[in-house]
């Protein structure tokens, strides 16, 4: 498992783990597509998500990414793409863990937007360690600071979308679900799980010298 490199050598027809993970995304983004819940709102989706995709191939022969990176990149779109089948209010798993605790809500959406912090922390940290900066510290404190821009930014688009597109669909991908402060929880937990992973990347991952940069 490659990590943090100042540089890693393109090698998809050799990597067995790059194969594995484009050929499973590929079949959750197919099974995603068949009857969505929302068609509209399983393509508003998905947008961010083909242009995501189309970047990290478009890149990948000039500056791939280390194993561990595309591993984070694959869990968390994953998370999102099984939300665009069923739109995040209404996952089933989501649903079953509201009646299983009780609770007021489908939190699937918090656990997504959790994710987007726990799991673009290290690659965003890794593109800054490799491109801007050696220093890991002002890596981390960069990776922070774009899951916090992101994350704010999508926000601002769910709301642009839900005012311009159908309203059903724009509720049903913004997924409130009755709560005013949903947005701000939502970058909370973003960064929330940012915090985590970069904590976990300073405890074990290091540089190709094998000691910590600080």
């Amino acid at each position: 498992m490659t990590m943090l490199p100042t540089m890693v050598q393109p090698n998809f027809a050799s990597n067995r783990l790059l194969q594995f993970l484009v050929v499973a995304y590929l079949g959750v983004w197919i099974w995603a597509a068949i009857n969505p819940v929302y068609p509209f709102d399983w393509f508003l989706e998905n947008l961010l998500t083909i242009v995501a995709a189309i970047v990290l191939v478009a890149t990948y022969r000039r500056f791939p990414l280390s194993n561990l990176s595309y591993v984070l990149i694959f869990v968390f779109m994953s998370l999102h793409t099984v939300g665009s089948h069923y739109t995040y209010a209404e996952v089933p798993l989501g649903d079953w863990v509201k009646q299983a605790l009780d609770l007021e809500r489908n939190h699937y959406d918090r656990v997504v937007h959790f994710a987007f912090g726990l799991m673009l922390a290290y690659p965003f940290q890794e593109v800054v360690y490799r491109l801007v900066t050696k220093r890991y510290v002002f890596a981390s404190f960069f990776a922070l600071t774009l899951v916090f821009t992101y994350s704010g930014g999508f926000e601002i688009v769910e709301w642009i979308v839900a005012r311009i597109v159908d309203p059903k669909a724009g509720a049903a991908y913004l997924g409130t679900q009755g709560d005013e402060f949903d947005s701000q929880k939502d970058m909370a937990l973003a960064v929330c799980g940012a915090i985590i992973a970069l904590g976990i990347a300073t405890v074990f991952c290091r540089n190709p010298d094998g000691e910590r940069d600080v």
